[in-house]
């Protein structure tokens, strides 16, 4: 059974370069590069992964691309561009040739503007990956699904893929509102979910299994196993447990699924979303 992990970072640490990475979670202020990444996929039988971007530059995007050439299990790269610039088709010519780009990402959960999604020149862009063959990974917060609705309404064959279950509640213990809003998601069979970082959505000190299980049912129901993805969140993980704990706890979910949705959940479908 192949096990594709799709979701995970690399990065040369900066501070300004990524200062999203706050006192709180100072574990993973250092470098964390394939070959640290490598022994861990080993040991847990991770095959290969997409690489997703954490900062929004071209540099970055094509330093992944550089990584991604060099070390085989490494299967795909989504990476960023300015999908608001009016140099965008030039930007998407430059990285024409990198075999391994299969999707880009903008950081929206971070814009203010509640309307951010909406905006012509950034639904432009996406126009254009699109038209490319590019995937497209939508990183929302809760509040925000409302409007990333209206956007997966209005392209209804694209691939786009919810990173994080949209980041749910899971400190708080509130999912109704958000199931709500998946539900109605989950509708357009052309959107797929993540099922990844989730342990950082919940405590990070007490954290249990259970505490993931009602938004695992909620997705489980919703999406079903031909449009769900595990995603480990690799570092971003280590300020609330282990590769282990996150893999593990998704194969323990699964465990009692057929033979055929579990391959579909642990690489299958990631495959299918970026690599065919």
């Amino acid at each position: 059974m192949e096990v594709i992990d799709s979701h995970q970072h690399f990065w040369v640490y900066s501070p300004d370069t990524y200062d999203w990475i706050d006192d709180s979670m100072a574990v993973i202020r250092r470098d964390f590069l394939p070959e640290h990444l490598a022994p861990i996929l080993r040991e847990n039988g991770v095959d290969g992964t997409i690489a997703v971007q954490a900062d929004q530059s071209i540099t970055e995007t094509n330093f992944l691309l550089d990584q991604a050439n060099e070390y085989d299990f490494i299967y795909g790269v989504v990476g960023w561009v300015d999908l608001q610039s009016d140099h965008l088709e030039a930007q998407l010519d430059a990285l024409a040739h990198r075999e391994k780009l299969v999707g880009f990402r903008h950081i929206v959960q971070g814009e203010q503007d509640p309307l951010f999604l909406m905006r012509p020149r950034f639904r432009r862009g996406l126009e254009m990956i699109f038209e490319r063959g590019y995937a497209y990974d939508l990183l929302i917060y809760p509040h925000q699904l409302g409007v990333a609705l209206e956007l997966i309404d209005q392209f209804r064959e694209a691939p786009i893929v919810i990173d994080h279950l949209a980041k749910p509640y899971i400190r708080s213990g509130l999912w109704k509102g958000w199931k709500v809003m998946m539900e109605e998601i989950s509708k357009y069979p052309h959107v797929m979910c993540k099922w990844s970082g989730m342990i950082t959505e919940a405590n990070w000190q007490t954290w249990q299994q259970e505490d993931l299980a009602p938004y695992l049912d909620v997705t489980a129901d919703a999406f079903s196993a031909n449009r769900l993805m595990f995603g480990s969140d690799w570092p971003v993980l280590n300020v609330a447990g282990t590769y282990e704990n996150v893999l593990g706890g998704i194969r323990d979910y699964i465990n009692g699924w057929s033979e055929e949705d579990q391959k579909n959940v642990l690489g299958g479908n990631a495959r299918r979303f970026y690599l065919e």
